[in-house]
């Protein structure tokens, strides 16, 4: 992800940027999501106290958080709310939820520079920003209080929505008219508690969004409903750069429900009164289409590619001694080459966006990770301002980084641009596959060199693949390096006398290539530690010994490995078939050490039973959070090790629906153990750790198991049959 400090941060101005307008009172239209709708039913009045861009508090003092980040699954709505909750002095029963508006400047993600979620860096960029929000509209009440009372604020104090001299109180709905008139502290000036005063931070939490959830109130960007609105099935190229060619508009006007057939450059798309006619007169209108310059494209093309351009020298992301000279003196020298595939996010919720485009207007319905990203694009494709375009933004059905992306929101307003009111353009299965924003293709040379006792010499990481960043973030991408590209490959856990990683940018022909749930660290963290089991069972050690005898200078990653290690029972003997295996990483600002419990059958085939892992992430929010994000990521994690693979044949992709780009099933799932290190370090991320952390344990065990080394994703379970 891109690296905030080249772009806009949350300073003092965009941190007061709304309580600027703070006069005699502040009424605000509020645009909540349905789901959270009836909560505020009984208190449809005036937002009287707006201290700040995130919080909004009425007469009856109930607190309304103004949500930097999108919720897609990960529990931020809850988490980002214990952050304002915990400084505020009320309890979480006592806030509300409203989606921000598209505003950088105001809800910006200081560590992405722009208003993101992705990168597992919601509670890291706004552990800080949403606290001094907290606090310092508890300071404003307190004063406001103080002053009614003629005391010393000192004297005084806040809990459960209210303020105290011990005696009497008054309730901060009580207080709102007073506090809107007084002067808004510096944040920075705000004192904020010491982590041992937390009452809501560090502890479980139910999370707000699951209720409305379970009960079919929730409303995602595909359950938006308008009067008038049209639905819309669509048909992008199959083929990147390609534009249609012959369209059958007569036949997909003759079925009932269907009102309009609309071409743009790269699609087509049938409007009818719902999805089924959509979908019939789309099937009906036969589209043919020029495939344009990327008809031939194949895997095996882009394999090949990848292969010769890594015979390179790549630019240098880290040199630390002499590594050439370090191997050519080794004792034994090991080399290898790992390949981890295409991947397609595939999330639950196909992609989809409403939008109705009038000549002083664009409303866009949609569930997003960038809204103002998706402002932008809209406004530009319609020539209209941006403050023109009013995105409303929804529950995610899953993000994984596919929703960083505005390709679907642009389509949709090219269709609309065609459309008299509002239209809901919705993706098919086999479309959002085939349309996806793929992880890179990686291609990854090793070698290393080892001393007489089997410790490493010298290591050396080139890796060939895509560069995203030089396409989402073109600042980011300098000196031929891609950050992402390298990321916890260029900083490993361990310590080497000398390491030398590079960086070879090689662009797939007609592969438009994105973020997925980790990017760098899912494919970085698989073949470095795949490599350094390769380089302990060469020097006939144990993996967990050999490990810890290179991270002597990292304690909090040799404290994740050794609690991993211990609860997972280590040393301690398998039945034949089975195996363990081990990992550890520093990636997304957390420690994670897995250990993996494999079976490897005869016929080769695969099956995980437990996963083991140890998490040291800082200071915690939601702790219930963090272990559902273990267990979410590590499924994700490894569902891609064990199925996932986007291939091309012809410029198409070969994969359609779930049966083709496997899901995990059921059956499949293992016990997953989470166990967190207590720790008083900066939070860390978590939502991406675990997807990381899962395929190299699982291929480590796979090796202690039968002895064979996967070096490619996914599993190739034809190389492990028994040959009995």
């Amino acid at each position: 992800m891109p690296d905030g400090s080249l772009n806009s941060r949350l300073d003092r101005r965009g941190f007061l940027k709304v309580g600027a307008a703070i006069g005699g009172g502040l009424a605000l239209t509020v645009a909540l999501p349905p789901a959270l709708r009836p909560a505020l039913a009984e208190t449809q009045v005036s937002h009287r106290f707006v201290p700040n861009a995130f919080i909004r508090m009425d007469p009856k003092g109930l607190v309304t958080l103004v949500m930097p980040s999108a919720e897609m699954g990960q529990g931020i709505y809850t988490a980002e709310a214990m952050l304002l909750a915990e400084e505020l002095e009320v309890g979480l029963d006592q806030v509300r939820i409203e989606h921000s508006p598209p505003d950088d400047a105001a809800y910006g993600n200081a560590l992405l520079g722009s208003q993101a979620t992705g990168g597992s860096t919601s509670i890291r960029a706004f552990w800080t920003p949403l606290r001094q929000a907290g606090a310092v509209a508890r300071t404003m009440l307190v004063a406001a209080a103080a002053q009614q009372w003629k005391v010393d604020p000192k004297t005084l104090k806040a809990e459960r929505g209210a303020v105290t001299d011990g005696k009497r109180s008054l309730s901060y709905g009580e207080l709102v008219d007073l506090a809107a008139t007084l002067p808004v502290p510096d944040p920075k000036s705000v004192a904020l508690k010491d982590p041992k005063d937390f009452t809501l931070l560090g502890k479980p939490a139910k999370r707000l969004d699951s209720p409305d959830k379970v009960n079919g109130k929730a409303e995602f960007g595909i359950d938006v409903k308008l009067p008038g609105m049209k639905v819309a099935a669509i048909a992008i190229s199959p083929v990147t750069g390609g534009k249609p060619k012959t369209v059958d508009e007569a036949a997909a006007m003759a079925v009932k429900g269907v009102r309009q057939v609309v071409k743009t450059d790269a699609a087509v798309a049938v409007v009818a009164d719902h999805m089924g006619a959509a979908k019939k007169g789309l099937e009906a209108a036969a589209v043919q289409w020029d495939d344009g310059p990327n008809a031939n494209v194949s895997s095996a093309d882009i394999v090949r590619a990848l292969e010769e351009e890594s015979k390179k020298p790549g630019a240098v992301a880290r040199n630390d001694g002499d590594a050439e000279k370090a191997l050519a003196g080794a004792a034994q020298r090991l080399e290898a080459i790992y390949q981890v595939p295409f991947l397609a996010p595939a999330t639950m919720e196909p992609m989809n966006c409403t939008v109705h485009v009038r000549k002083d207007g664009c409303d866009i319905w949609v569930g997003t990770q960038v809204p103002t990203m998706a402002q932008g694009v809209a406004a530009e494709i319609t020539g209209l301002p941006k403050e023109k375009v009013q995105v409303h933004n929804h529950l995610l059905g899953g993000g994984f980084g596919r929703r960083l992306e505005v390709d679907g929101v642009a389509h949709a307003v090219k269709v609309a641009q065609q459309v008299d009111g509002p239209v809901k353009v919705v993706y098919s299965r086999e479309e959002d596959t085939q349309h996806d924003m793929y992880r890179p293709y990686y291609y990854d040379r090793f070698a290393a060199g080892l001393d007489a006792q089997g410790k490493p010499v010298a290591w050396t990481h080139r890796i060939a693949g895509s560069s995203i960043m030089a396409r989402y973030f073109p600042p980011g991408f300098q000196n031929g390096i891609d950050p992402d590209a390298v990321d916890a490959a260029a900083e490993p856990p361990y310590a080497f006398p000398a390491i030398r990683v590079e960086y070879v940018r090689v662009e797939p022909q007609g592969v438009p290539t994105s973020w997925w749930r980790g990017v760098g660290p899912t494919h970085n963290v698989f073949v470095v530690e795949s490599f350094i089991d390769e380089l302990a069972a060469a020097a006939k050690q144990d993996p967990v010994a050999y490990r810890k005898a290179l991270l002597g200078h990292n304690p909090r990653a040799l404290a994740a490995l050794t609690l991993a290690a211990e609860k997972a029972g280590w040393g301690t003997p398998m039945p034949k078939g089975h195996g363990r295996g081990v990992m550890v990483q520093f990636a997304f600002g957390s420690y994670v050490s897995m250990v993996a419990e494999v079976e490897v059958a005869g016929d080769g085939s695969i099956k995980v039973h437990r996963l083991v892992c140890a998490v040291d992430c800082g200071l915690t929010v939601n702790p219930d959070t963090i272990e559902a994000q273990v267990q979410g990521g590590a499924i994700f994690g490894l569902t891609a090790a064990l199925h996932g693979n986007i291939t091309f044949a012809d410029g198409r992709v070969e994969q359609g629906n779930f049966d083709t780009y496997l899901p995990m099933r059921i059956d499949e799932v293992p016990v997953v153990e989470t166990h967190l290190i207590r720790s008083a370090e900066a939070p860390g991320g978590i939502g991406e750790t675990a997807t990381a952390a899962v395929a190299p344990a699982v291929a480590n065990a796979i090796f202690a198991a039968t002895g064979k080394r996967l070096r490619a994703l996914p599993f190739d379970t034809d190389l492990l049959k028994s040959s009995s």
